[in-house]
Order: C-alpha cells, then structure tokens, then sequence
C-alpha cells in the first residue's frame, strides 16, 4: 500500500473529520483521481514530437498515456478535426497515490524558484490543478536526454465538495501552498 494513503487513512482522516465538523467519516475529502495532461502542439512542426511526448508521460506516470485528437478545426491554429493535440493519463489508486508522494516530496523541493502554490487555483469544487513548466524536476527523467523541455498539467481531484475542504485535505500532506503576506 502506498505511503501516504497509510497515512491518510490512519491519521488525516480523523483529523479531517473533527476540524471539518463532518459528522460521518464517508463525508472527509480524498483524493479519487489524478490527471496529467500534456499539449502537443509540437506536432505540427516535429514529426516525432508525439512520440517523445508520449514516452515522456509512460516515464512520469508509469502508465501509457492515450492521445487526445481535435474534435473540431481550427483554421488559425492550423488544427485538422482528428488531428492529434495531446496526451493524457488518469491515475487511481496505488498508482495515484505514490504520484502524489512523488509531486509533494520530490517534485516540487526540486523545482528551481519554487515559491508555493497558488490557493486560487482550486476550480470551486475542491479540485486543483497545478501548471509544472519543466519536466525534467521528475526523477524518471534523464535531463542529459532530453530534446526540448515539455511543460504539463497535474490536476488533483478530489471528493472535496468545497475548496476550503480541498485545501484543508491538502494540508495535510504538506501542499507547498503560497503564504498570505496580508494576513496580520
């Protein structure tokens, strides 16, 4: 069993309960899915953009990505209906869970002026998604090999019905959220 859902379901989830004031455990918010995203963009130009793209999601996420194509053309981004536009992939379980270790505890540590997350960019549902400019900060990518540096999108969501509950459950596991500097 993954780290920290251990943790979670030994620890978090009764403090959760009590700070929360939720009155049935089933109530505490957990995290249900992970989806990474990556735009290819670059197809367009590259031939074998996708291609590295798709190993560079299989590395991260240790699972194989599928490919998302255009539903519909876009003549001034010189997109075709069916054109391949990017990959993505969903983690659950075990899988979801050791990510999410690895984004806490190494990812963001080894991002260059990393300076928090911002709290604003939960969707209103308890869901977060985080923008990671670099690949290269996972420890499954060799920087020596790399052709061009790929940006991505990690949303984390979560069975939070707010976002005061989804940033609550965050906290938990240390999420490097910004400081407010307003606050006396």
């Amino acid at each position: 069993m993954a780290r920290l859902r251990e943790e979670y379901n030994k620890t978090i989830k009764k403090e959760l309960l009590k700070e929360l004031g939720y009155s049935n455990i089933m109530e505490v918010p957990t995290l249900k899915k992970i989806v990474i995203n990556v735009g290819a963009g670059a197809v367009l130009n590259e031939a074998d953009a996708l291609e590295d793209i798709i190993d560079m999601v299989t590395l991260i996420s240790g699972q194989k990505p599928i490919i998302n194509k255009a539903k519909k053309a876009i003549s001034a981004f010189k997109v075709r209906e069916g054109m391949d536009i990017g990959v993505s992939v969903t983690l659950r379980g075990d899988r979801m869970w050791e990510f999410f270790d690895k984004l806490v505890n190494i990812v963001f540590p080894r991002t260059k002026d990393f300076r928090g997350l911002k709290v604003s960019a939960f969707d209103g549902a308890g869901n977060y998604s985080i923008g990671i400019e670099d690949h290269t900060v996972f420890p499954e990518i060799d920087a020596n090999n790399i052709k061009k540096i790929r940006s991505l999108e990690v949303t984390l969501v979560t069975s939070a019905k707010d976002d005061k509950s989804g940033k609550a459950f965050l906290d938990k596991f240390g999420f490097p959220f910004k400081k407010d500097v307003n606050r006396g």
